[in-house]
């Protein structure tokens, strides 16, 4: 019951991590099944309509239902302790904005025993993503739909919630230039969030009227426009990807700088390369519809659009290289996944600026060269720096230190697995073998990539393995972690791991960037705090940030099923709740500092 009702972001942040983790697991699963199929030519294992659901369904998942909330996992987890706030700002919508991820990507999921998944592609283009089964058993890209209509919800709550905690909750003396470089992404992340998520969510809604209520958005032969789709698709599409892979630099950023023993180079410029990025990430989305028609004028801007955005990430890169050179190097293995992701990313990056010309475009667009590119950026990316982050900070969410020996073997398989998968995709596209094909011929010189790129595929699954036994051996024999582990620089250092449910006695004073560090070298044991000891106000647990996604959750199948009565009934009982959120004050709750701790460091 602790945790259905909880609303304290560090509890939060774990269930973010246990959902977001097992739709990784079911999405690395559906990649391991596309792989096995084009292993050799001419496979019958998942054929057809069957594997226009898999690599659809194997796209949603990792975008939508595995990257995004693992990020959001590490922004509940370590931001309100970054700028020593309590709480974030709105503790039920967070509650709120988890539970309609979770429920919205369950309602996706449970399409497999349904009658089958979504079949469009994960990018879901009009006229494929319109059309309607006429005997009515087939409810695929409803189901996608109306679960990413729901889970984008929860999403965008969540931006409106960081944006607003690190606004106003920042701890006496921490300036915005004061900020921790992680907590910089995640502000410019959750104003991203703010302005492409509405996009998708109008896009959806025009989807699911041309769906359900006979609407004529896309449909050509209706007076419909189905390139309309593709434009309201990556106008949230392109910003999605900065969403991903900002947090996963401001990551890096933190754990680069540890292991180090360095500032951060050039912390000024990076924070202004991040706004940067977030700025122009809203003015390249044509360079996903080079191919379209859209004429060499509008081509000529995105390319040169898309090529720009490609400066401020090389000052990051640079930054990162800085700051290794001439530091004190640890190779612990969250050090090793941040360092490996730089040349990864790089490459990723490389074939993005590849991608950008047009004339060029013509032979790469729909290949296997930008399956390649993306899963260099994405996978290279941001999967590394989400292992980064957890080797890094499992320590304060748990309380407790991951094996590095274990870590090492996941990540030696991991990074040869990954390069050996999708190295050769590359050439696989210049080749010809157009992406989203379930089989090839034999004897086009296609046979040796597959074949190596499956394996790779099968490397990876094993060290995602490796990973799991990890945590599990480490739980078993728990290493017990002090305060700061790594001799860290920021302020989620200066509390007990696992952060008590407070997380601050008293509101630490900041005296410059990385407060931490500050007081080190100061010869201070610890913070100074802002304030005296008092009574703390806290949140109280609630049960209506489920009930409303239930709700929610019971709607959409109404909608699927075109069954209005239980459209009306999901819909009651949200509003029901919402309607006993706003009736009932909720005042919370008080810790006396007699309650705080005893010498112990024990809990009240």
């Amino acid at each position: 019951m602790d945790w259905l009702t909880t609303v304290d972001h560090k509890k939060i942040g774990i269930l973010y991590l246990l959902a977001g983790g097992l739709f990784f697991l079911v999405g690395g699963l559906e990649a391991i099944l596309i792989r096995a199929q084009l292993m050799y030519p001419d496979q019958k294992l998942f054929i057809g309509d069957t594997f226009n659901q898999l690599t659809t369904m194997h796209g949603t998942t990792m975008i939508f239902l595995a990257a995004m909330p693992l990020l959001f996992a590490f922004m509940n987890a370590v931001v309100p302790l970054q700028i020593g706030a309590r709480d974030v700002a709105f503790p039920f919508l967070n509650s709120l904005g988890f539970w309609l991820f979770f429920f919205g990507g369950v309602l996706l999921n449970t399409s497999w025993f349904l009658g089958g998944a979504p079949n469009a592609g994960w990018t879901a283009y009009a006229p494929l993503s319109t059309i309607i089964d006429p005997t009515g058993q087939f409810h695929g890209v409803d189901f996608y739909v109306l679960g990413l209509q729901i889970a984008g919800i929860g999403t965008l709550i969540g931006g409106i919630n960081f944006l607003v905690t690190i606004i106003n909750m920042r701890a006496p003396g921490m300036t915005y230039m004061r900020m921790p470089m992680f907590t910089w992404t995640v502000f410019v992340t959750s104003l991203i969030i703010c302005f492409a998520f509405p996009v998708i969510t109008v896009a959806l809604i025009e989807l699911m009227f041309d769906r359900l209520f006979h609407g004529a958005f896309f449909e050509a032969a209706r007076g419909g426009n189905s390139v309309l789709w593709e434009h309201l698709f990556w106008i949230f599409g392109h910003p999605e990807v900065y969403i991903l892979i900002l947090p996963a630099f401001g990551i890096i950023s933190e754990i680069v700088s540890t292991f180090s023993r360095k500032r951060l180079f050039g912390y000024s410029s990076m924070v202004f390369a991040t706004v940067l990025i977030g700025f122009l990430g809203f003015m390249v989305w044509v360079h996903h519809m080079f191919t379209t028609g859209l004429g060499p004028v509008g081509n000529s801007i995105f390319a040169i659009a898309t090529m720009a955005i490609a400066v401020p990430t090389g000052v990051k890169i640079f930054n990162w290289l800085f700051t290794l050179w001439g530091g004190n190097i640890r190779f612990t293995v969250a050090n090793l996944f941040a360092t490996a992701f730089i040349p990864t990313f790089v490459m990723g990056g490389v074939t993005g600026v590849m991608l950008a010309v047009p004339a060029a475009d013509f032979q790469y667009h729909d290949t296997y060269f930008v399956v390649a590119h993306f899963h260099y950026v994405i996978v290279g990316g941001l999967i590394f720096s989400v292992f980064a982050g957890l080797y890094y900070w499992w320590p304060k969410m748990f309380g407790m230190l991951l094996s590095e020996g274990l870590g090492k073997v996941h990540f030696w398989l991991f990074f040869i697995g990954f390069h050996l998968t999708f190295f050769p995709q590359h050439f696989l596209g210049l080749m010809g073998l157009p992406r989203r094909y379930f089989t090839y011929m034999p004897g086009f010189d296609l046979e040796v990539g597959n074949f190596v790129s499956t394996i790779g595929a099968f490397m990876q699954g094993l060290a995602t393995i490796v990973f799991i036994i990890n945590i599990l051996v480490s739980m078993r024999k728990p290493k017990t972690a002090g305060n700061d582990p790594w001799d860290a620089r920021t302020l989620e250092w200066t509390i007990p791991s696992p952060a008590p449910e407070y997380n601050f006695k008293q509101t630490p004073l900041v005296r410059g960037l990385d407060a931490l560090w500050k007081e080190k070298m100061a010869g201070n044991k610890e913070m100074t705090p802002a304030e005296p000891v008092g009574p703390i106000h806290m949140p109280s647990p609630s049960l209506i940030p489920i009930i409303m996604s239930i709700g929610l959750f019971i709607a959409g199948y109404g909608f699927i099923y075109h069954n209005y009565y239980v459209v009306v009934a999901g819909m009651l009982l949200t509003i029901v709740a919402m309607f006993c959120r706003s009736i009932f004050d909720d005042h919370g709750w008080h810790i006396e500092p007699s309650e705080l701790e005893d010498k112990k460091g024990g809990h009240h």
